[in-house]
């Protein structure tokens, strides 16, 4: 059969000469030129570039869902490694005086100036080429996967016991004392004593009713308590006198179980109930431990240091500290 000048003759399309993967996941399989408007601070030459906007919103959701102090705590976003805060710990004293008496001079306000300790946080999941090239494969979902998962677990261990070098510091870290807070030293938590070494001692309940009213009124709203699974097993077993638990679950889907009317959040960062261990929190995180991020997760990809795997070197800048002493206490299992 003839062909005229003019017919198309049909041919395959050679491997080499496909259109090639557009956006963020054109990057992750080939390492293509990325091209997006919404990058800042990162060249393109360095191999550094910023993850896309909506796999950072998928980091975030996780880490809230995994780190649960992130979820309660307060959460700052900042442009740099510095961050600073000013807190005031006293006020201005005042006084009576008679209506042509003098009037003396009073105290200035002190400040204190609050420094989060922050550590670059990172992650290094790889994957072989050969899975990169499958284009079945959901390369961007894997990856926050991955990288949500790092960061969560180093997070929710940082902002409990976290050392502060190089990392956030937990809120277990520093010193307690049993002084109240009109006499205790900024940046010093309050614990109380369970009444037992490692245990509970008699009336557990009326301990935990203590540990509740030692916050004082202003920070009991929106207070919480924070423990891992094995204390509230313990803590889900106690009844009052008439046999009802102090422990109520929540009346519908989605709502918090509650101790003593507070909601009890579930940080499996928290110490076992042993000899002087600090293992139950209550108080208003939002106004007692503060959490620093750089918005912005950077991601490098590495396909020449691990062959055949590629390696998605991720890094986030991430702090943490007590802000407020007084709004947060704390159990001690001990005598006193």
């Amino acid at each position: 059969m003839e062909t005229t000048d003019n017919a198309v003759v049909a041919r395959p399309v050679l491997a080499g000469a496909r259109a090639p993967a557009n956006g963020f996941a054109g990057f992750v399989r080939s390492g293509a030129t990325l091209e997006m408007k919404a990058f800042t601070g990162v060249t393109g030459d360095a191999g550094g570039y910023a993850v896309p906007r909506e796999i950072d919103a998928q980091i975030d959701a996780v880490l809230k869902g995994i780190s649960p102090i992130r979820s309660i705590a307060n959460v700052v976003k900042v442009g740099t490694a510095g961050y600073r805060k000013l807190m005031t710990t006293g006020g201005t004293p005042s006084g009576w005086a008679a209506e042509t008496a003098a009037r003396p001079e009073t105290a200035s306000p002190v400040f204190t100036e609050l420094v989060p300790p922050m550590g670059e946080l990172y992650a290094n999941p790889a994957a072989s080429q050969a899975m990169l090239d499958d284009a079945a494969f959901d390369v961007e979902a894997w990856l926050s996967g991955e990288i949500a998962t790092e960061f969560a677990k180093a997070e929710g261990a940082a902002f409990v016991s976290g050392s502060g070098v190089n990392r956030p510091k937990g809120f277990l870290t520093g010193a307690t004392a049993t002084a109240g807070d009109a006499t205790r030293a900024f940046g010093t938590l309050q614990h109380l004593a369970s009444g037992a070494a490692g245990d509970f001692g008699a009336n557990p309940q009326e301990r935990l009713i203590d540990l509740v009213q030692s916050l004082r009124a202003p920070y009991r709203q929106g207070a919480t308590f924070v423990m891992n699974a094995s204390t509230l097993a313990r803590i889900r077993k106690f009844k009052t006198s008439d046999g009802a638990f102090v422990w109520q679950a929540g009346l519908s889907a989605g709502q918090p179980a509650t101790l003593l009317g507070y909601p009890v959040i579930e940080a499996e960062d928290m110490p076992d109930v042993a000899a002087n261990a600090l293992s139950i929190a209550f108080g208003n995180f939002r106004m007692g431990y503060i959490v620093t991020e750089r918005s912005e997760t950077q991601i490098l990809r590495d396909p020449y240091s691990n062959k055949p795997f590629v390696n998605f070197y991720a890094t986030k800048r991430v702090g943490g500290c007590v802000s407020n002493s007084e709004a947060i206490k704390v159990m001690k299992f001990a005598v006193s």
